[in-house]
């Protein structure tokens, strides 16, 4: 069945908040997760980014860290926060993505120790202790990699849903099919259990899913834009595109590379750009060919009530017009 046509949907993410966000960052860096990072420091007037909470995902949990302190670094904001949570799934046994991403979690760049240590705490008591003094609905949380951290946050404390407004999350597939099985997205299927319990959370979701990321792509002119902004920051996205995009655009035989992680900055700063609708979505966390595998009721077949705004549509041009432009401001 082909996707439907964005016209047709009953929702649109240009209905979605657009006052600034105060914003923590879960993520497993990751290339793309990378860029995702840099492309919201550069944009401190709209994005109060608190702190960045990491687990392991692309690459185990010391280097999932290691990479946002180096994202923190090259985009000359050492006041963020780095703190390391969940270093394996809640049941599963884990899984990585160094196939794509590389022994380090990175290719196409030169990585090192970061100047800036980690904080001291673990995320998941920092994600405790931060939701529950905010003021109600107050904090975003962007999601970039597997759930864990914020299952179990829940897990210890339900009570912290009270300080969250919203989640954003890279994460799930339907109409595209999955990048890590026929079925499943790899964020999901690296902790199908976290997704389960954050979907049960009650606090407003947006996905921005394989369906949406997909129809992003790199181009040799848009990797030739960021590389010629003169900045460092232009060149380290530029070379990462162009290690990382071309093994996609092999796999699936498309004409540029995704930057998944990175549609979730984007979507933040201007959900203009995007088109989705409200839906309900359930996890497969049963053994077997689903596992892992976000079930997306895009026509309502089941009729059970929407708990996720499910993003199907972006302006791709528009996303790498906003991506450079922000990139421009950094170092």
């Amino acid at each position: 069945m082909p996707p439907p046509n964005p016209a047709d949907t009953a929702h649109t993410a240009h209905t979605a908040h657009t006052a600034p966000h105060t914003l923590i960052i879960d993520t497993d860096p990751g290339a793309d997760d990378v860029i995702a990072l840099l492309f919201a420091m550069a944009a401190p007037e709209r994005l109060d980014i608190r702190a960045l909470t990491t687990v392991a995902g692309n690459v185990p949990l010391a280097k999932t860290s290691r990479n946002a302190r180096l994202a923190c670094e090259w985009a000359g904001r050492p006041d963020i926060a780095v703190y390391a949570g969940a270093q394996r799934p809640l049941k599963r046994t884990p899984i990585y993505a160094a196939n794509i991403h590389g022994r380090e979690g990175l290719t196409g760049v030169a990585v090192y120790e970061p100047a800036a240590p980690l904080a001291e705490g673990n995320a998941v008591d920092y994600l405790i202790r931060t939701l529950r003094a905010a003021p109600e609905k107050s904090v975003t949380l962007a999601m970039l990699g597997p759930q864990t951290n914020l299952a179990l946050a829940l897990e210890q404390a339900p009570d912290i849903v009270r300080g969250l407004r919203e989640l954003v999350l890279m994460a799930g597939a339907h109409f595209n099919g999955g990048n890590i099985t026929p079925t499943a997205e790899f964020n999901v299927f690296a902790d199908p259990h976290a997704a389960e319990a954050v979907l049960a959370s009650g606090v407003p979701i947006t996905m921005l899913p394989l369906d949406v990321t997909h129809k992003i792509l790199t181009s040799e002119e848009r990797i030739a834009r960021l590389r010629t902004l003169g900045n460092r920051a232009g060149a380290i996205v530029a070379d990462i595109l162009d290690a990382y995009a071309p093994q996609e655009m092999k796999h699936y035989d498309m004409p540029g590379g995704p930057v998944h992680d990175a549609t979730v900055t984007a979507y933040l700063l201007q959900p203009s750009l995007f088109t989705g609708r409200r839906i309900h979505v359930e996890i497969d966390s049963r053994e077997g060919m689903g596992f892992g595998q976000t079930v997306a009721d895009w026509h309502g077949s089941l009729r059970r009530p929407a708990n996720v705004n499910w993003i199907i549509d972006g302006d791709a041009q528009g996303f790498f017009d906003l991506l450079t432009e922000h990139i421009a401001r950094l170092p």
